[in-house]
């Protein structure tokens, strides 16, 4: 079974995703595979992010 994980880009999200896809692959049958997701938050860098959305901006799109 292949199990697709989505995930932020950040440093946090990356090693989160990696240790959990590893407890994953550790089972019999089960491959992973990480899929970075750019969210709106991620894209726009120019404008403060309570602006654009503020709570759930980045996590909302995954």
């Amino acid at each position: 079974m292949k199990v697709v994980i989505g995930t932020r880009g950040s440093r946090l999200a990356l090693w989160q995703t990696d240790y959990i896809g590893e407890l994953l692959s550790e089972k019999e049958g089960v491959e992973f595979e990480k899929k970075i997701i750019k969210t709106t938050g991620d894209k726009i860098t120019d404008v403060p992010l309570a602006k654009i959305g503020g709570k759930g901006l980045f996590v909302k799109e995954l």
